[in-house]
């Protein structure tokens, strides 16, 4: 029996959206081709990218460096992956030094529903880092985690150990993939959808999963990369 969301059925995403089961979404043995693919498809295009964009991370390095001297160039972050493995996620740093420590005083001013912490004014963005969240560059160092088998291109968004933390079991299914760079909730609005929302596309994408449908979502997310008004 597929297990209950724990939330009402107004806030799930889409209507008629069926419950996702951990039968369904462990069922993977017919996947083993697609997966391969999908692994030599990542490690091709994420080491493109990283020599083609070398250039633009010289840039974003400098203008980062110009504002803050004494303030790391990269930001590194445990994120939570497949079957709740912790790994570290990199990104261009797009906030103050002390910015984690400066979270507890926020969490109040969450403009987001659920297990995830979004603030469209947040104090703690730099003057750069307003411009490379803006275009999401700021995510374009998690091509090396890519490379290196934390994350795939497309999959869902990894989640922060705090967020897992107030996961129900029925959000926990969103765990059982490899987490992406890109996804389904990413080009599917992204910070104007809800937490359950979220969840819901998540699971989606891991039962909808194939070669056509992630490189669709690549392409979507190449055309709406510059000046998202979602990323914030």
């Amino acid at each position: 029996m597929s297990p209950t969301p724990q939330r009402n059925e107004s806030d799930v995403a889409f209507e008629g959206t069926p419950a996702y089961s951990p039968y369904v979404l462990e069922n993977d043995n017919p996947r083993v081709i697609y997966q391969a693919f999908k692994r030599a498809t990542d490690i091709v295009l994420a080491l493109i990218g990283l020599v083609v964009l070398s250039p633009l991370f010289l840039i974003v390095a400098i203008l980062i460096k110009l504002e803050d001297p004494k303030g790391s160039v990269f930001f590194g972050q445990t994120r939570v992956g497949k079957d709740e493995k912790p790994f570290r996620m990199y990104k261009f740093r797009s906030m103050v030094s002390n910015a984690e420590e400066l979270l507890d005083g926020l969490l109040e001013q969450n403009e987001i529903s659920g297990a995830m912490f979004k603030m469209k004014k947040d104090p703690r963005i730099t003057r750069v880092g307003a411009v490379i969240r803006k275009t999401s560059i700021d995510e374009l160092p998690q091509l090396w985690n890519v490379v290196r088998g934390d994350m795939s291109l497309v999959g869902p968004r990894p989640a922060l150990p705090r967020e897992v933390a107030e996961y129900s079991s029925y959000d926990k299914l969103r765990l059982r993939v490899i987490p992406g760079c890109t996804g389904l909730w990413q080009v599917s609005g992204r910070n104007e959808l809800s937490f359950s929302e979220m969840v819901e596309l998540d699971l989606r994408y891991i039962e909808q999963r194939g070669v056509m449908m992630d490189w669709k979502i690549i392409f979507m997310t190449i055309r709406m990369f510059a000046g998202s008004k979602n990323a914030y």
